[in-house]
């Protein structure tokens, strides 16, 4: 194992750092940056091969232009850079070889002009590994949230080739699931390290507090059920949630998200013509509480598939935090949680558990220093991880 003393990490994201949804990404970032270590966030050199249609015309085009921006700061100590990917760089080897090269002299570039050597490099994703070993990294940590090969339009098997080079390389691979521990110690063995999901307990936890609600959500009759984030058909049972509306009229499915881009689904254009259903759109996560604040339950109605069954819900623990009921399908990640939220395992169950906990409202809200928030919070999940990176017992 490698003990990693350097307060420079060059984080390899799957997000861009202005996406409207927050992720474990921009969380551990922040975080990092808060605690002293100089970060740069590059941005997603993408996945996902682009197809032939305008919605990936226009990524191509905005990629295009702000791969040739300036590397940014976006608050202390954290930068921000968008590479200059040109499409097709996974077919053919002459574009390849110019997106590493492009990478690496601007991440190279930035640690000069920093004084830094020898980083941290933290990815979320394979595609990186060229270009992190010509940093000379003091560690690769590897954090894998999701399982990406399951993602629609990502070529699987090369996927996993690319990610196994990874795991054989990484110095610590952390996961967030039971189902992608158990798919990369296959690989990394004892360097892998399950660390669920977590949440901002004290930011959501402002959802208890006696405030007024918006007042796009005050106007809307009770009770009030509520799913917060983007509304993707291969991860949400959209079918689910339009029987829920369609059953029972007296409740009010409020969703604040918006469909994944390029998706237009039939079953929600179904649910917005119904009276009980509300589309709010998107909401700035310093608003998410003041919305929850005004929820009788919260959902998690989770399609169950390959996606999912390697994925850790965000909102699980911010839901919790919130002091929500939380009712979820079966997701094998949260086995371990169902002392503290209800399942379903079909669309009646699910009604069934969404009435028992309208029923029982106010019933097992847990402080908000029970040890499932506390030890579930981000300062408590990168105290731990960052133990491991040092190579040091002791809270970083």
């Amino acid at each position: 194992m490698v003990a990693a003393n350097s307060k420079t990490v060059v984080l390899f994201s799957t997000a861009d750092w202005d996406s409207p949804y927050w992720t474990n990404k921009q969380h551990i970032a922040s975080r990092l940056a808060d605690r002293g270590y100089e970060v740069l966030y590059v941005e997603t050199v993408g996945i996902r091969r682009p197809g032939l249609n305008a919605m990936d015309l226009r990524r191509i085009i905005a990629r295009l232009k702000r791969g040739t921006a300036p590397i940014r700061e976006v608050r202390p100590n954290l930068w921000v850079f968008s590479p200059l990917t040109v499409p097709l760089g996974q077919r053919y080897a002459a574009v390849s070889v110019f997106n590493r090269w492009q990478l690496v002299f601007r991440i190279r570039s930035w640690l000069r002009r920093r004084r830094a050597s020898h980083p941290i490099v933290w990815t979320y994703h394979p595609y990186m590994l060229e270009a992190a070993e010509a940093v000379q990294p003091s560690a690769v940590v590897y954090h894998s949230v999701d399982d990406l090969g399951a993602v629609p339009g990502v070529d699987k098997a090369e996927y996993e080739a690319v990610e196994r080079r990874l795991l054989q390389r990484a110095d610590h691979v952390f996961v967030t699931s039971l189902a992608l521990e158990a798919h990369c110690r296959e690989v990394a063995g004892e360097r892998t390290h399950y660390f669920n999901n977590v949440a901002d307990i004290a930011h959501f936890g402002a959802a208890r507090l006696d405030r007024l609600l918006p007042a796009d959500l005050a106007g809307i009759p009770k009770p009030r059920l509520i799913y917060v984030g983007a509304l993707s058909d291969f991860k949400i049972d959209l079918g689910l949630l339009a029987s829920l509306v369609q059953a029972r009229p007296d409740w009010h499915l409020v969703v604040i998200g918006d469909e994944r881009e390029g998706q237009r689904d039939p079953t929600i254009a179904r649910m917005q013509a119904m009276p009980n259903a509300h589309f709010l759109g998107w909401r700035p996560y310093a608003e998410l509480p003041d919305y929850l604040r005004g929820a009788d339950v919260a959902l998690l109605p989770q399609l169950i598939n390959d996606y999912s069954r390697a994925m850790f819900p965000m909102k699980f623990f911010e839901y919790l935090a919130a002091g929500r009921p939380v009712v979820a399908t079966a997701l094998p990640a949260l086995a371990d949680y169902h002392a503290v939220h209800r399942v379903a395992h079909d669309a009646a169950e699910f009604e069934a558990q969404v009435q028992a906990a309208l029923d029982h409202r106010g019933d097992g809200v847990l402080p908000l220093d029970h040890p499932v928030l506390t030890k579930n919070s981000w300062d408590a999940r990168l105290d731990a991880m960052l133990a491991i990176v040092n190579g040091d017992s002791r809270p970083a």
